[in-house]
């Protein structure tokens, strides 16, 4: 059995395999940045895995992520998710995820993409950390506390720098899978 970071639970094989094969790879499409964005977003305040389980319920509520459907939904339409969407339940969360996907689509109308506009943070380049157990990890970089301040000031919301690191490792700008991990030195593969 391979080694794995220390965090991941040994008895959940949804997160495992969400380790093994999405944590820390690298996404350049944009309606996967789109996605893990406002799954980030959701996560302020719970934890990882309780976003992750409900992922699929996000996915139907949220137009499979699709940024222009997303920033068209109506208040009726947001207020419906609240009472029957499998996601969390935050009336603040879920009409962020409009507003959201409207600064989104202006930052792909003026950089191209967000996927050109994202990994000018990283110099278009993963920033390999490696840190070697749980004193090691950090909760924000200069790079997500630069990307944060520009994303709030574009209109986001929820986009704090400690989100906006978990979305940096997440999407693979920051590979801080810890050193002893196999997942470590592998090499990513693009999504």
């Amino acid at each position: 059995m391979p080694t794995r970071c220390h965090w991941l639970p040994p008895d959940k094989p949804d997160y495992t395999a969400y380790h093994d094969t999405e944590w820390g790879v690298p996404v350049h499409d944009d309606r996967a940045l789109f996605e893990m964005l406002i799954l980030e977003g959701a996560q302020a305040g719970l934890s990882w895995y309780t976003i992750l389980k409900r992922r699929d319920g996000y996915r139907k509520a949220f137009k499979n992520f699709d940024p222009r459907k997303v920033a068209r939904l109506t208040d009726a339409e947001l207020a419906q998710i609240l009472t029957t969407g499998d996601i969390i339940r935050n009336k603040l969360k879920v009409f962020a995820t409009r507003q959201n996907a409207r600064a989104f689509l202006d930052i792909q109308k003026e950089f191209g993409s967000f996927d050109k506009y994202l990994w000018a943070f990283v110099q278009n380049k993963p920033q390999v950390r490696l840190p070697r157990g749980p004193k090691d990890f950090r909760a924000t970089s200069p790079e997500s506390d630069a990307l944060s301040k520009d994303l709030k000031k574009r209109g986001m919301t929820f986009v704090g720098s400690t989100i906006l690191y978990a979305y940096m490792q997440a999407v693979g700008l920051v590979n801080d899978h810890e050193n002893g991990c196999f997942r470590a030195k592998s090499p990513p593969r693009k999504r």
